[in-house]
């Protein structure tokens, strides 16, 4: 895949950053991440993370709340 989505699934997301599955559910759940800019759910239900969006939060050094 030469280019690859910007929005992945959290096991995706879990191998490429060192994040456990478990630590990116933590984040979506406890509103750390903000929902439909760092992660949004697809009409399947599936959680989806935004890479970009991902690494301008690791580049922050804050933490992004919900709103």
């Amino acid at each position: 895949m030469s280019n690859p989505s910007r929005w992945v699934l959290i096991n995706r997301l879990a191998e490429i950053t060192g994040y456990s599955e478990d630590a990116v559910r933590h984040k979506v759940k406890n509103g750390t991440w903000s929902q439909g800019r760092i992660w949004r759910k697809a009409p399947d239900g599936r959680i989806f993370v935004n890479l970009e969006e991902f690494e301008r939060w690791v580049e922050s050094g804050r933490q992004l709340a919900a709103h």
